[in-house]
């Protein structure tokens, strides 16, 4: 029996500002872990730029995502700027029933309404080495307005406060290989702890707390 068949299904919830770098972790994770899978949020608003169907978004109409809100077919879903954003329920039904890991790349009022359907989810706030950092990331990209900039900076500000109060672990991305090894080992630690071990397939009960 392999280690990987005594674990239940882990939700690794990753938010951050814009700048970032949470989606580079995200990707960089569930490339090395074989039985993780990235969560393909559903969206109502138009593809942008080399954005693809079904790889950076799951692109459907106002009648189809509303379809899906009756369906339950969402762990989570908010209006954004006047366009909607979901999380497939599909993604945590198949890693829940293979022991994988299911990871999303959304913002905090996501994760937490991730976190109150599966208490048990790992939520990871991305942090940047500083605000004047972000800023500058945010500058170096080239394609934002200094209107558009301090916009993102403003609502930056307030993600982090909700963030830092709100999600189980922070990380700051100071360097990229420094930020993924904190996050391989917050999943290292969380798929070990008591209650993510099936014990049952052992042919043991699992512990009462406090025993």
């Amino acid at each position: 029996m392999s280690s990987a068949t005594l674990h239940r299904g882990l939700l690794l919830v990753l938010s951050a500002p814009s700048g970032t770098g949470k989606t580079t972790l995200a990707r960089r994770f569930v490339e090395a872990h074989a039985d993780a899978a990235f969560s393909v949020s559903v969206t109502t608003r138009e593809p942008r730029g080399a954005e693809r169907d079904g790889v950076d978004y799951h692109f459907v109409d106002a009648l189809a995502f509303q379809r899906m809100i009756e369906r339950d077919e969402l762990v989570e879903w908010a209006e954004v700027h006047g366009n909607f954003y979901g999380s497939p329920r599909s993604t945590v039904d198949r890693v829940f029933s293979t022991g994988g890991i299911a990871v999303f790349d959304i913002d905090v009022q996501g994760g937490q309404s991730i976190q109150r359907g599966y208490p048990e989810a790992v939520l990871v706030f991305v942090l940047p080495p500083s605000m004047a950092e972000l800023e500058r990331r945010l500058r170096e990209r080239g394609t934002e307005s200094e209107d558009s900039i301090r916009r993102r900076m403003l609502a930056a500000r307030s993600e982090v406060e909700h963030g830092a109060r709100a999600y189980d672990y922070l990380v700051v991305n100071d360097t990229v290989d420094r930020a993924y090894g904190e996050l391989e080992a917050i999943v290292t630690a969380e798929r070990c702890r008591r209650g993510r071990v099936d014990l049952a397939a052992l042919g043991l009960e699992a512990p009462r707390r406090g025993s």
